[in-house]
């Protein structure tokens, strides 16, 4: 019958203060967002949405959404800090140069059939065989012509060259293979570093997706707490 009474002169009791106020102090519990429900009902399990609840307890309920919303924002700011950290050192971003490892492997006599291959492959070597050819018909065909060690047909030069030729070959292609290979772990490396950017370019794809979902609507919750703070504060000082 009290109740009535009170009902009757625009007075209604707040679900966790349990005053009796007039409406203008209170807000229909339909009408407080979802997010600051969750809040109430862990102090006060027997909330109802069909009553109502006192501005003062529903201001202290948004401060203590609020403080929680900004401690878990700080506690993932700083676990997202340190794992930027851990994943930003120069070790871990820089590639590591696969020629340098190579030749830290490298033994000696593959060493010695690079640079003689490298050496066979210029025009110095083709210089320098064309020269040593000149002079070894001159010297047997003209300043050597009463004691020529090779004289004309050249059998002895014909027996070198083909002796240069057999010796030259499998060390070209020694080191032909070794290009391969050095090829083949160029590509290996192209392929991790581009699903190392396929994995990145994912991990800053759903980083931005939760900024612009998650942070946009709790920066759009706390305008609304403002916009009702200062809403309440004009109507005390009118």
């Amino acid at each position: 019958m009290r109740g009535k009474e009170m009902a009757d002169q625009g007075t209604f009791s707040c679900q966790i203060c349990g005053i009796h106020k007039r409406k203008n102090d209170l807000v229909p519990a339909e009408l407080v967002p979802a997010s600051i429900v969750d809040i109430v009902t862990k102090e006060h399990p027997a909330w109802s949405p069909e009553g109502y609840i006192c501005k003062s307890d529903l201001n202290r309920f948004r401060i203590h959404y609020i403080r929680d919303v900004a401690e878990k924002e700080k506690n993932e700011y700083a676990s997202f800090k340190g794992t930027v950290s851990d994943d930003t050192t120069v070790e871990n971003h820089l590639p590591k140069n696969d020629n340098i490892e190579y030749e830290k492997r490298m033994t000696f006599g593959e060493r010695v059939s690079d640079r003689l291959a490298e050496f066979a492959g210029s025009w110095t070597f083709i210089g320098v065989f064309t020269a040593m050819l000149f002079l070894w018909v001159i010297l047997n065909s003209t300043i050597l012509l009463s004691r020529a060690f090779d004289p004309y047909p050249y059998i002895l030069l014909n027996l070198v060259l083909s002796v240069v030729a057999a010796i030259q070959a499998p060390i070209i292609i020694m080191s032909q293979n070794r290009q391969e290979v050095r090829d083949r772990l160029h590509a290996e490396r192209d392929f991790e570093v581009s699903i190392h950017t396929d994995s990145e370019i994912h991990r800053l794809h759903k980083k931005i997706d939760y900024l612009a979902t998650n942070q946009a609507q709790k920066l759009m919750e706390f305008q609304s707490f403002q916009l009702e703070f200062i809403e309440e504060l004009l109507r005390k000082t009118d």
